[in-house]
């Protein structure tokens, strides 16, 4: 267990799991199931990379490029999209506060396949970077925030470390982030847990086998599509083609050099990561300790709230507080920074 402090901030309202939702697996799926909200207006925006490879990006109230209002970018999970509840909500969450938002999709994750055989993963700062550094030059004077999800989140802290003391995010954001990759992967072979992965899996292995159509994928991952249909775990999937795929010997080798963990030292951005102890997806040993992280950071853990999960309120009326939560951390530090 981390013996990391909990965040001395009084000015938030801690999380308490609406009543008959404290089940970490009720507090997972809630939002999926059962969540109703209008869907945010957006405008897309196509942003071409420099390996000839693209991202889709969705803008919710794009600003005007001589105006100084915040702009927070949104990284999604594994597998996820605009259509997933929890950016939707943040979107929402976020305007009505004044925050301009835009989801950078993964490659392939916005229902266009991307161009290339290679994909995405949870280390794949690059393309986020490219994306950051395009923003900062078209929109000088706009605040930049972000905020990441699950496989989202991880690659966000890893991309923070990585930016050190240039990183041009005023504040960040990390949910629900898998920071031990192996550990995760371990979990989610167990128990209820492999419905989680029987779940996602069936989702990327409809997008590689998408692939075979356009690519000579066997020839560059060494199985054939049969063999693609027969992998039922993420270190199955990541050791025969996440990995090798991009650079990697295999699924360990991706593992260890692509986890967040070991970049929280690094960090100089001022950085939030809200996890839950009952997190279906992973178990405690992902969270740091104390000399794991750099004074920018703080943890704010619950012990319930599942994965991208922290409803409260009730079950008739119920409460997001993540959304909450995220958008007053950003505007504490407009207020203090402005």
């Amino acid at each position: 267990m981390s013996d990391i402090q909990e965040s001395d901030h009084t000015s938030h309202r801690p999380f308490h799991p609406a009543l008959g939702l404290k089940n970490s697996h009720l507090q997972t799926l809630f939002s999926t199931l059962f969540r109703k909200q209008k869907e945010p207006k957006i405008e897309k925006e196509r942003f071409e990379l420099s390996d000839g490879d693209f991202v889709e990006c969705f803008w919710h109230h794009r600003p005007k490029a001589h105006e100084h209002t915040p702009i927070v970018v949104l990284f999604h999970g594994l597998d996820g999209s605009f259509h997933s509840p929890y950016i939707q909500g943040v979107m929402h969450a976020l305007r009505q506060k004044g925050f301009n938002s835009v989801l950078m999709h993964f490659r392939g994750c916005s229902g266009e396949l991307n161009r290339m055989p290679r994909s995405y993963h949870s280390g794949e700062t690059g393309d986020a970077k490219e994306w950051l550094e395009s923003l900062v030059k078209r929109y000088p004077g706009h605040p930049l925030f972000a905020v990441g999800y699950s496989l989202g989140g991880n690659m966000l802290l890893k991309l923070l470390g990585e930016f050190g003391e240039s990183s041009p995010l005023r504040a960040a954001v990390s949910v629900s982030a898998p920071m031990q990759l192996e550990v995760s992967a371990d979990q989610m072979d167990r128990g209820f847990s492999r419905f989680y992965q029987y779940i996602l899996m069936k989702g990327l292995k409809r997008t590689l086998l998408e692939k075979y159509h356009h690519h000579d994928m066997q020839s560059l991952i060494d199985i054939d599509e049969t063999q693609v249909q027969k992998l039922r775990s993420f270190w199955e999937f990541d050791d025969v083609y996440t990995g090798p795929i991009h650079g990697f010997s295999g699924a360990k080798e991706y593992y260890e050099r692509s986890s967040a963990k070991q970049y929280l030292n690094s960090i100089t951005t001022d950085t939030l990561i809200i996890h839950a102890l009952d997190d279906p997806f992973m178990t405690p040993e992902i969270l740091p300790h104390s000399s794991d992280i750099s004074s920018h950071v703080t943890i704010e853990t619950s012990e319930s709230g599942g994965h991208i999960g922290f409803i409260g309120g009730s079950i008739i009326k119920p409460d997001y507080w993540l959304d909450e939560r995220i958008v007053s951390f950003f505007r504490s530090h407009l207020l203090t920074k402005a």
